[in-house]
């Protein structure tokens, strides 16, 4: 048992879903016959969540503050919280015995408390104290409002590891991406796509799907342009950047079935039937929209969401990240109810990688 890996989990921003969906997801005492888990964020927010989630259908969770790895229990029913302090009881707005929105939007305080939450979290993954980190949401506006200016925990994760070549993955089911570009301007995104950056990210993902237990990924690489430019009519990127870049990787060995880039409209339907096992995208929204139209399910009759699902992992780093797919929440926050569904699967993604590394 004690071959568990030791999680550490973000708490996400303190006026968002992370803590809710936190106290969600770790109230099934099967998350620890798997791992370790350990929030890194406030006690004074894990409280008030855990007592919104008994208000709301009576489930029964203790939060234990601890100031070291080595004082916690790991032990269902007791979720071991890495208490920062930043966020105090007088802070927290709301009734957790009469449990409603917060009605906050991005703060100062969440942006800070957040940022530190994910500083830390790579602290103890870099110092080998947990095996895998996994992160909640946070807000890049609130971040940024608090002095911190990084467009995502992407970002943040390769400044604090010192990493140059990285990419998201995002993950549902059998569905993978990665992205040459994500949190710019489309209009810079296109000027992203270029042979090197190509290739390096056919070569992450590649190496991604192996880390996850893929013996030999195939892999499809999108095109930028409508059909792929047309032989050069709607725009040559597909000539002179991403080709080039396809050809190098299958010299290295690397299998892209298609041999060429494959057309954006279809490569998402081919990979759902299996043909690939992770598709190289040109920008965000192009592996983004795929994803959440697949893991976002909203129960139209009832008014509510079925499913928020959806793994978010940046591949490339010396540590492990995976992340959910979603984002703070705020107009919910603080209810009590949030779907803590991606951040099951973001935990599933962190017990695997962390496993697959261990048996290396």
């Amino acid at each position: 048992m004690n071959q568990r890996p030791i999680l550490g989990i973000t708490m996400g921003d303190p006026f968002g879903n992370g803590p809710e969906i936190s106290v969600r997801a770790l109230a099934d005492p099967a998350v620890y016959d798997r791992c370790r888990p350990l929030i890194v964020g406030d006690a004074s927010c894990m409280e008030h969540a855990a007592r919104a989630a008994k208000a709301v259908d009576g489930t029964e969770i203790t939060v234990h503050p601890i100031h070291a790895v080595g004082e916690a229990m790991f032990r269902p029913g007791v979720i071991d919280v890495f208490d920062m302090g930043i966020v105090s009881p007088a802070d927290i707005p709301g009734d957790p015995a009469d449990p409603r929105p917060f009605g906050l939007g991005p703060t100062v305080l969440g942006g800070e408390a957040a940022f530190q939450y994910v500083k830390k979290v790579i602290e103890l993954a870099m110092d080998g104290q947990v095996d895998a980190t996994v992160t909640n949401a946070l807000s890049k506006e609130a971040i940024n409002m608090a002095g911190h200016h990084f467009s995502g925990h992407t970002e943040i994760y390769a400044h604090y590891t010192g990493t140059d070549k990285y990419t998201m993955m995002l993950a549902h089911e059998d569905l993978r991406v990665v992205h040459v570009s994500t949190h710019v301007s489309l209009r810079e995104a296109c000027d992203r796509v270029k042979k090197q950056r190509v290739l390096d990210v056919i070569r992450i993902a590649d190496a991604g799907c192996k880390a996850i237990g893929i013996p030999a990924p195939k892999i499809a690489v999108a095109g930028l342009n409508p059909h792929c430019g047309e032989n050069g009519m709607f725009g040559r990127e597909e000539i002179e950047e991403i080709q080039p870049a396809i050809d190098q990787a299958m010299a290295e060995g690397i299998c892209i079935p298609d041999g060429k880039p494959t057309p954006p409209d279809t490569v998402f339907s081919k990979a759902l039937g299996g043909w690939y096992d992770i598709v190289v995208c040109m920008y965000h929204d192009q592996g983004h929209i795929p994803l959440k139209v697949k893991g976002f399910v909203y129960n139209k009759a009832e008014g509510h969401w079925d499913a928020v699902a959806g793994v978010n992992v940046t591949l490339g780093l010396p540590i492990i990240r995976a992340s959910v797919d979603h984002g703070t929440g705020y107009g919910h926050a603080g209810s009590g109810r949030a779907n803590a569904l991606s951040l099951v699967n973001a935990m599933d993604y962190g017990i695997r990688m962390a496993n697959a590394k261990a048996a290396q």
